[in-house]
């Protein structure tokens, strides 16, 4: 595979800063970050202020112009597209993971979307019932032990980890995008992901206005809860317990010692 421009790259890499819409969905918060998780928390704010209003500015009317005037079966079609390349990322994470039924599963989806979907333009694996699943090499990662590190917010690339950027240059190199050799396709192709991503986020991002007091805490501690989910394939183990947070009340009362008030030994 070829080596792409930049500029082609940024394109490609700002799908995942409407991603980060999608995590308003996410149940259950987990308690505000601790200074050790966001360290670099002034410079965050600031990218995301930036980001939020690309959004605003741009992203965001175009996605919902895409949505009003693009037909639902066109937007379908669209979107099964890009998903049988997720497909095909998700059945090499599977297997980088051990996951081989998983993994197996997918390459099925791949190659009936493929060779009777026309393409992947039509979810012929789903009406099989062949079942999706979402892996990408910052979820291997985490498989492998590598910790996620502290939070960070990138310039157009939105919220990420330690760990998930390590990830993200490959994760972002595995879309119909890095597949064209021409600028010009490569950026249509590119466009088009992020407009139809972002389209398809329009309520959530509009129930985050409604009932997020502080945007950028409430993203990033549903950011941070969703990767350690979806690394754990939904059942997360328990965090251990913080010394700093036990309750002194709760803490077993020492024994009373047995002697006091009994006549020693010998007396």
């Amino acid at each position: 595979m070829k080596l792409r421009s930049f500029a082609g790259r940024g394109w490609c890499a700002a799908l995942v800063l409407v991603l980060l819409q999608g995590c308003a969905s996410t149940p259950q918060l987990s308690a505000p970050a601790k200074p050790d998780i966001d360290p670099w928390e002034s410079w965050n704010r600031k990218v995301f202020t930036f980001n939020d209003g690309l959004d605003h500015a741009v992203v965001k009317p175009t996605a919902t112009a895409y949505r009003q005037f693009v037909p639902q079966f066109v937007r379908s079609g669209v979107g099964n597209f890009f998903g049988n390349f997720t497909d095909a990322w998700s059945a090499v994470n599977n297997l980088l993971q051990g996951k081989g039924e998983r993994g197996f599963s997918d390459i099925m989806r791949v190659g009936t979307n493929t060779v009777l979907g026309v393409f992947g333009l039509f979810d012929v694996a789903t009406e099989a019932g062949i079942e999706r699943t979402r892996e990408d090499f910052g979820q291997t990662l985490g498989v492998w032990g590598v910790p996620p590190g502290p939070y960070v917010v990138w310039p157009v690339f939105g919220p990420s980890s330690v760990r998930e950027s390590m990830a993200l240059p490959l994760d972002l190199s595995v879309t119909p995008a890095f597949a064209i050799n021409e600028t010009a396709p490569l950026f249509g192709v590119a466009i088009l992901q992020l407009v139809h991503v972002r389209a398809n986020l329009l309520g959530a991002s509009s129930l985050l206005d409604d009932v997020a007091l502080d945007r950028y805490s409430f993203l990033r501690d549903a950011y941070l809860q969703r990767r350690r989910y979806l690394v754990y394939d939904g059942d997360p183990p328990e965090p251990p317990p913080d010394p700093d947070d036990a309750d002194p009340a709760t803490e077993p009362e020492p024994k009373p010692d047995e002697s006091n008030g009994n006549p020693r030994a010998g007396d």
